[in-house]
Order: C-alpha cells, then sequence, then structure tokens
C-alpha cells in the first residue's frame, strides 16, 4: 500500500546514549519534489537520512519512503532509494566503470541493462570519458560526479544527497547542481538533500526545513522563509555600546526585531529604504557615532539567524564544542 506522500515522516525521535540527535521531526516530501535539510554539522541531518536509509533504528517515531516503512519494509526501502553519502565510499583501486558495474549488480541488474544505465549516468555526470581511469586519479569533484552516478545505476524513486558538494570548491558546486537540477527535471526524481550551504539550499530546493539541535525550527519555500522576516536587515557597526541602544531601538514599531552578529547590531525593518534616516538620528539622539551601514534583503542566513539566535557558522562552532566536551568527559571516564 503506498502513501501518498513519497516520504513521510511523524514524530522521528533518535537518541545515542542519552544525547537526543532527532527530536520529535515530522515532515512529508511529495513525489519530484527537492527539499531541503538545512543546519550546521551535527543538527542531525545525517542522522535523518540514515534512518530513512534503513540504516539506522529511529528510537521512536516512524517513517516510511516510496509507501514502504523503513523498519517493516527495509529491504523494499532499498530498492527503490539511491544514496550519495556525506563520506566518499567508493574504491579508488577500480575504475570509475568497474565501480558502477560493481554496484549494478549487487542490485541484481543483468548486463544488457547494467551497460545501457552506466552508459546514461556516465553521460549525465560527463565522465564518460574517464571511466577507464582509476578512481584514485579523480579530482574531488570527478568523485562527488561519480557518486552521483553510482546512486543512480538503478533508477530509484528517492535519492539522497548528504552533503554532495562538502569541500568542493565553488565552481566545481555548481557544476553539481546543475546535475542535480536535471534528475528533478528530467527523471522526475525525489531528492532529500543535506547541506550547511545556506546557497545552496536557496538555489536548489523547492523547501526547506532548517534543523537545529535535533529540531525542526522552520519549514518553508526559501522565498517564504524570507519573507517571513517581514522586513529588511539593516546592520549597523556603531562606535559604542550596543546594550542601552538595543533595547531602545526595541521599542521603535517600525524596527520588528534585534540581534547581535560580529559585534554589529542587525535590525529587521519596514521600508528600510525610507527609515535609514530615521534610523540613523536614533542612533546620534543616543551620542552614539555609526561606523559602517549595510542594508540588504532579507537572505537564508538571516532566517537562520532569527530562528536559531545565531548564525549557521556560529552553530558550526557549537558543534565542535559541543563534541569538543563529549570526547573530554569520555577521556575523564
Amino acid at each position: 500500500m503506498h502513501d501518498i506522500h513519497e516520504i513521510t515522516v511523524s514524530g522521528l525521535t533518535k537518541k545515542f546514549d542519552g544525547f537526543t540527535a532527532l527530536d520529535n521531526i515530522s515532515f512529508q516530501v511529495e513525489s519530484g519534489e527537492l527539499f531541503g535539510l538545512l543546519g550546521p554539522n551535527g543538527a542531525g541531518k545525517t542522522t535523518t537520512i540514515n534512518i530513512l536509509s534503513t540504516l539506522l533504528k529511529q528510537t521512536s517515531g516512524s517513517a516510511s519512503v516510496a509507501g514502504y516503512d523503513v523498519s517493516a519494509d527495509k529491504s523494499l526501502v532499498r530498492k527503490n532509494i539511491g544514496i550519495v553519502f556525506q563520506d566518499p565510499a567508493l574504491d579508488n583501486k577500480l575504475t570509475g566503470m568497474e565501480n558502477l558495474e560493481f554496484h549494478g549488480m549487487l542490485y541484481g541488474m543483468n548486463c544488457r541493462d547494467r551497460k545501457k544505465t552506466i552508459a546514461e549516468v556516465l553521460e549525465l555526470v560527463e565522465l564518460s570519458d574517464k571511466a577507464s581511469l582509476l578512481v584514485e586519479k579523480y579530482s574531488g569533484g570527478m568523485k562527488r560526479r561519480l557518486e552521483i552516478a553510482r546512486g543512480l545505476i538503478h533508477k530509484p524513486r528517492v535519492l539522497f544527497l548528504d552533503e554532495p558538494t562538502l569541500g568542493l570548491d565553488v565552481q566545481t558546486r555548481r557544476h553539481i547542481w546543475a546535475y542535480i537540477n536535471k534528475l528533478i527535471k528530467d527523471h522526475k526524481m525525489t531528492i532529500i538533500l543535506t547541506t550547511h550551504y545556506l546557497e545552496e539550499a536557496d538555489f536548489l530546493c523547492g523547501r526547506i526545513a532548517i534543523i537545529d539541535r535535533g529540531k525542526i525550527l522552520a519549514l518553508d519555500t526559501p522565498s517564504n522563509l524570507k519573507n517571513s522576516l517581514g522586513g529588511d536587515v539593516v546592520s549597523l557597526r556603531i562606535d559604542g555600546p550596543l546594550e542601552g541602544l538595543r533595547e531602545k531601538l526595541e521599542k521603535v514599531a517600525w524596527i520588528r526585531e534585534s540581534a547581535e552578529q560580529d559585534g554589529a547590531l542587525v535590525l529587521t525593518l519596514e521600508k528600510a529604504e525610507e527609515r535609514l534616516p530615521a534610523l540613523i538620528g536614533l542612533v546620534h539622539a543616543e551620542g552614539l557615532g555609526i561606523i559602517t551601514v549595510n542594508y540588504h534583503k532579507p537572505s537564508l542566513d538571516d532566517v537562520f539567524l532569527h530562528f536559531t539566535g545565531k548564525t549557521i557558522r556560529d552553530g558550526e562552532q557549537d558543534k565542535k564544542g559541543m563534541m569538543r566536551n563529549s570526547f573530554q568527559a569520555r577521556s575523564r571516564r
């Protein structure tokens, strides 16, 4: 029996030795949708992918992929999914072609179908001329493209891409984006993409779930998430203390919210281009000087700051600190 959604997640929770990696998350993904999980490393993105791809068992809650329960119908889920892992999973001592051949055989594909599909996926990721080259001679971008090709061999209904452009240069990342868009357009594939690159999520995803500390904090289209801030973003660097000024500005009706980021005061304003002179007047009235003023339309970075109280880069530092503390605690046992 097939679910009306290609992916359904309900109350999914995962705990590791008392640490809650996923905290009661729920969402649905439609057929042919590119759905993004956006958050810093350690936020719960990979744990979600691992549960949906049957590699990890949830502590509680339920999930189905392609209409099959991830706990009760593992083999049927696996037949319908492809996955590109965050960490490379290629055999460097085989050629690109041999890596794909081996993967096709694992899925029980006959020789004729295997050869036809391998030729198709190599062409899609522009590696046809590199198929006979040993993978150890591939660049990082070529390896990523080969991994995407491998995930497509058995023509899955659902593809999981776990940080597919991690560590790649900007130009190579944009090439990977083009392949991902082509999969959606030409193959009507359903894709879940995890990333902590804000630009990547904004460019590729139809909808995004912002996830932090195992919870989904917001879920909508990129444009709706940005519009939800209700104004434009102004960043002020002040010659003087921010605290008293921030309290005063928060009482002004047309200033929606404020936050401190990297020593600057970040404000969300209605009609910022009209309000800037008045804002500068308010700062000067407090006897403070202005070093710089920046004004822009809301970005996903601003959205992340709004929902989490920190930037995604701060989130990365939080996770490193938590991991370091956890390691130190274990070392002391």
